[in-house]
């Protein structure tokens, strides 16, 4: 079994994360990997404060023993409401994403809960330790949903914040295997946190017809957009093929946010609609041909990763 700080910290069997993906991550995902020793997140940034409160208690009937907690996107609408839902629930377990984590850290901490950061520059990670997180998330180009502006990809990203914080880091974007854990872990990262391979998994809340989209993907489906805005990876379909031409003519981001639209990886992501869309999705997507249980991802990830560093000496060539 691999054990780091992380598993300390949060109390786990294994230093796997799974991320708080909107309209995907709900209470049954969590739970899942939560009874399978995995640190499992509820998504709050598709949902209202009330929906939020639901999902909490409908996970803490469901299960008592597993470690899960809730990702709050800081700039979104409700998240001053959602804090004090997470306090008064007594969640124990907060990922921040999204804006400063000083807003919220202090208070969680007072209360006794554990907080990470999800964040995308080593300067900014260096912020995170200052605000007090307990873990920070470093999130690399590859991932899906919205992304760090600088294109920083994870094998660059995680061993340079490795140098310059001394709090633990969770490496992510492009991490779906074990090959992937034990190259996070070989760069000074202590976790892992997961997308795209738990959003196609048998309790993930995506639409059917999502799920078949990203089983069918193809390495090279994925793409960044909305620079201007927030850029988000998603998968290629014709509403992704709309944004693009606007981009390439120089659309403004008033224009660009009418294309947008309200709630446009709803209708995607969890209504289904493959066309008119915004499916968000990392370039994990192309590696990914099954639809397993959440517990089985987390066993197979965590197994493989053990046997992969085991077996590593053995294949270089000065210890054949």
């Amino acid at each position: 079994m691999i054990t780091t700080r992380i598993n300390e910290i949060f109390r786990l069997r294994h230093p796997i994360v799974q991320g708080g993906m909107i309209w995907v991550s709900g209470w049954r995902l969590a739970a899942a990997v939560s009874k399978a020793g995995a640190l499992g997140l509820i998504g709050a940034g598709s949902m209202t404060p009330e929906l939020l409160r639901a999902h909490i208690r409908k996970i803490k009937n469901e299960d008592a023993e597993g470690v899960w907690g809730v990702n709050l996107p800081i700039f979104f609408q409700y998240a001053e409401e959602m804090a004090r839902i997470i306090l008064e629930e007594k969640v124990r377990v907060v990922f921040t994403s999204g804006g400063s984590p000083r807003k919220y850290t202090s208070r969680f901490k007072d209360a006794g809960i554990k907080v990470a950061h999800v964040t995308a520059t080593p300067e900014l990670a260096v912020k995170c330790e200052e605000a007090g997180v307990d873990a920070v998330v470093m999130e690399g180009f590859e991932a899906g949903g919205h992304n760090g502006r600088d294109e920083l990809t994870t094998m660059v990203l995680v061993p340079q914040t490795v140098d310059a914080v001394k709090i633990p880091v969770i490496a992510a974007g492009g991490i779906f295997d074990g090959r992937g854990m034990a190259a996070a872990l070989a760069m000074g990262a202590a976790g892992v946190q997961i997308g795209t391979r738990f959003a196609a998994t048998r309790e993930s809340s995506a639409h059917d017809n999502f799920k078949g989209m990203i089983l069918n993907a193809r390495p090279t489906d994925t793409f960044l957009i909305l620079r201007k805005l927030i850029p988000a990876r998603v998968i290629k379909n014709p509403w992704y093929e709309r944004v693009v031409e606007a981009e390439k003519r120089g659309a403004s981001p008033e224009e660009l946010l009418r294309i947008i639209g309200e709630k446009r990886t709803k209708i995607g992501m969890f209504e289904g609609d493959l066309r008119e869309g915004e499916l968000q999705i990392g370039q994990a997507a192309g590696a990914i041909g099954d639809l397993p249980a959440a517990g089985d991802v987390v066993d197979a990830i965590a197994r493989d990763c053990e046997r992969i560093m085991a077996e590593m000496p053995g294949q270089l060539l000065g210890n054949r």
